[in-house]
């Protein structure tokens, strides 16, 4: 299978189908299909035995074992200790090794950069963050290097050989923000030309990968967390600008040029009613980051990482308010069209903050007429503002270790 069949593309190419491995007829393709199978019912269950991997699949015991075995060969399984109680032999469960595989993850935000190394099972390992006051290619390509070296040299040797990629989250089209990214001309004109997965190649020993930071941190949730099991719902991440991604049935769905769950550019009435506006306008850090500001406070606290959300006072209330208010109509909108069973919320701010929007935007919800609609389930995400960098080391991980038909994209 060729290097741009694994690999999430590119925005402005097509880039909103899946791979069907189901459809291989080479013995190479097959057995790929299959180890790939296995290792996704692993995860998703936590530990088999052959035979319940034998029975969930339809293969025959003798190509389970004969796939466990080499799996196990490779590192990516382990066993654990025989399950007694049966009748006849005791069972031994197989479990993914954390070890077998790492990945580095790259999400480039509009005011921090984060770095982190992340096993198989989703365990970050080591973590660099970094806010600026807005995202300068040059820098961020420094910070890369440096930041490789430094988590590297904390694996062991054995570790390090396991690497399988760096992936970058990233905005798209960063040029076209210059009001809300707010760096000047010249820096924003940087990302219209820069190849920045060219660039990061150069620095990597690894193969690299790119998508949109909301859709891989999507794609973390589904991979890593959704610990409900929901096959579609609808992802939404608040950040410096608010995002999202879709997932139906157990698949990421990226569309046709990666902006699926965009959510941002959705029209909501102007406060004065005179017109309409992109939602983002209304629900994105940003726009508290200016509230702050316009009051004589310092918004940097909102991107470090030890900030004290609870400082902020009623400019955070007012916010909150008109927040869960706009997600509250993106629901309805987005339900309407598609029957999602849940609606997944996080962001990158503090836990009990992520908690407290969920629990606002139900009760929002419960102003609306939904007759004619199921009510999906408000469940709050699992990964807050790790979320985009933990997608972006999922990207090596989807691309080697699980079905494509699940979460991976390809080249038209």
């Amino acid at each position: 299978m060729s290097d741009a069949e694994l690999r999430p593309d590119r925005v402005g190419r097509s880039a909103g189908e899946f791979t069907d491995l189901s459809r291989g007829t080479n013995q190479a393709g097959l057995r790929l299909y299959n180890e790939r199978l296995v290792l996704s019912l692993i995860r998703r269950s936590g530990s088999l035995p052959k035979a319940d991997i034998a029975r969930l699949t339809g293969l025959s015991p003798q190509t389970i074992s004969t796939i466990a075995n080499g799996l196990e060969r490779d590192g990516l399984l382990m066993r654990q200790a025989p399950q007694r109680g049966r009748v006849g032999q005791p069972s031994v469960p197989y479990a993914l090794a954390p070890d077998g595989a790492l990945a580095f993850g790259l999400k480039i935000g509009r005011r921090s950069i984060d770095l982190i190394v992340m096993d198989l099972l989703g365990k970050v390992r080591g973590k660099l963050h970094r806010p600026y006051p807005y995202p300068d290619p040059a820098q961020i390509l420094a910070f890369l290097q440096d930041g490789i070296a430094e988590l590297s040299g904390q694996l062991t040797p054995e570790q390090r050989a396991r690497v399988v990629g760096i992936g970058i989250a990233s905005p798209f089209e960063l040029w076209n923000w210059e009001h809300q990214v707010g760096a000047p001309k010249d820096i924003l004109m940087a990302w219209q030309t820069i190849d920045i997965r060219a660039e990061v190649e150069a620095l990597s020993p690894w193969p690299v990968y790119f998508y949109n930071d909301a859709t891989a941190a999507c794609a973390a949730e589904l991979l890593l967390g959704n610990p409900s099991q929901h096959l579609d719902f609808l992802y939404i991440f608040i950040g410096s600008f608010i995002g999202g991604g879709v997932v139906l049935n157990g698949s990421l769905f990226p569309g046709r040029s990666g902006y699926a769950g965009a959510i941002a550019p959705l029209p909501v009435l102007r406060h004065d009613g005179k017109g309409y506006e992109q939602v983002l306008r209304r629900t994105s850090l940003y726009v508290l980051a200016e509230q702050m500001r316009a009051a004589g406070m310092d918004p940097e606290m909102l991107w470090r990482e030890d900030g004290d959300w609870k400082t902020i006072g009623p400019i955070l209330d007012d916010w909150l308010e008109v927040l869960c208010q706009s997600v509250a109509v993106i629901i309805m909108s987005a339900t309407a069209i598609i029957d999602f069973e849940a609606i997944v919320i996080d962001g990158g701010f503090p836990s009990e903050m992520r908690d407290l929007v969920v629990e606002r935007v139900k009760r929002e919800l419960e102003a609306f007429d939904r007759q004619g609609l199921t009510a999906p389930a408000i469940v709050a995400g699992q990964f807050g503002p790790d979320a985009r960098a933990m997608g972006g080391a999922c990207l090596p991980l989807i691309s080697n270790f699980t079905l494509d038909r699940e979460v991976l994209f390809k080249d038209a």
